[in-house]
């Protein structure tokens, strides 16, 4: 069979974690790729051997052979190249949060829609077979009735402020930082686990470092910082290292959760526990192969990824046997694998977080900032499919 062609746009630290993904379902080839420059795309495809590094996206949206593309560039650009893409007539997957705005995300939906195409935000932590795990655990009412929720998405990445990244600045990051790059994935999870919606929310958000030191000289996403004090500018900041969200999903469950980009030692502690009325069960992803489930009368257990012995509908999302580790990369693989199998024959379900789970998404972060700004709750808009 011929493989799909697929193009990324985007050539940093996401743009390599979906190339490697897409290599890894055989039913796609890798044919084009965009960066900021041709400069830059053509050491991105000789380092990745991409047969062409295009001169930038536009390119490639011209070429009738690519079938779907990837985008994985700097939120600011999300809406204007999703849109350039599926009025070109392609399907498209785009890293989260989807747009600058809601509004922007309401017309990546509605174009997508009328477009007819596949359509996805790149919300893949939905896809560690654990997390998928407990899912399937509450829908089969294990947890009882779900009471409360509660985690932190902590990293520490920007602790100092001679950290620096794109996503520090409102201009190519958007309103929110660490709310927008990784509260958006606290809260998609959370929503797809319990299948509650948060429905109201109150925020809190802080910049730790009012001032960081910019480098001249652009340096990669997680990469380690060794440059001289002579090499940075000293800018003024304006989006938020912390943040802290109270929760009200469904008609009682109760939550709180942290996100952080200033915590020493958190590598990428992405984690949530889930309270029930029978039990809780709690993951973290610094050791996704393992649930653990606490209870009231009985000893509390450890529930190792083994395909065999998961629920039917979540060992699906694991390939390797028991004992073999599932990570990142395959998360990601997971994600990937259901929206191309789905552009190869539409008819199949949507097994992937859409474009309208991103715009629930840009919905919840704008009701962040209002609520931030308020010092206030404030209600969510209603969320389709939950309850």
């Amino acid at each position: 069979m011929r493989k799909m062609k697929a193009a990324v746009i985007g050539a940093g630290f996401m743009g390599k974690t979906h190339v490697e993904a897409l290599r890894r379902l055989g039913t796609v080839e890798v044919a084009s790729v965009a960066g900021i420059s041709p400069e830059e795309a053509q050491s991105f495809a000789a380092a990745q051997g991409i047969p062409v590094a295009a001169p930038d996206y536009k390119a490639i949206l011209a070429d009738p052979e690519i079938v779907g593309v990837h985008i994985c560039t700097p939120n600011a650009t999300h809406a204007p190249i999703a849109i350039e893409a599926m009025k070109a007539g392609k399907h498209v997957l785009c890293e989260k949060p989807l747009a600058m705005s809601a509004a922007e995300a309401q017309q990546m939906v509605e174009l997508a829609a009328k477009k007819k195409l596949v359509n996805a935000t790149n919300h893949n932590l939905r896809y560690y077979p654990m997390v998928q795990q407990i899912r399937r655990m509450v829908e089969a009412g294990e947890l009882g009735e779900i009471l409360t929720v509660q985690g932190t998405y902590s990293q520490d990445w920007l602790l100092y402020d001679t950290d620096f990244n794109w996503r520090i600045q409102k201009k190519a990051n958007g309103p929110l930082r660490v709310m927008g790059d990784i509260g958006s994935h606290w809260m998609d999870t959370i929503q797809h686990v319990t299948g509650l919606a948060i429905t109201e929310l109150c925020a809190d958000l802080a910049i730790i470092h009012k001032t960081r030191k910019q480098p001249k000289v652009a340096i990669e996403t997680f990469a380690g910082k060794t440059l001289q004090p002579e090499d940075y500018n000293e800018v003024k900041i304006d989006t938020e290292d912390f943040g802290m969200c109270l929760l009200h999903m469904g008609k009682s469950c109760r939550g709180a959760f942290t996100v952080s980009q200033v915590a020493a030692g958190c590598k990428n502690r992405f984690e949530f526990m889930v309270c029930g009325s029978k039990c809780s069960v709690a993951w973290n992803q610094e050791n996704p192969n393992q649930i653990w489930v606490g209870n009231r009368n009985e000893p509390n257990k450890l529930l190792l990824k083994d395909p065999s012995m998961l629920a039917p509908k979540a060992a699906g999302y694991a390939d390797y046997p028991g004992g073999h580790a599932e990570g990142y990369p395959d998360a990601h693989k997971q994600l990937f694998k259901r929206f191309w199998a789905r552009v190869a024959d539409p008819s199949l379900p949507i097994e992937y977080p859409t474009f309208a789970d991103g715009l629930r998404g840009m919905q919840l972060l704008e009701a962040v900032i209002q609520s931030n700004k308020k010092r206030a709750w404030v209600k969510c808009a209603p969320a389709k499919g939950k309850k």
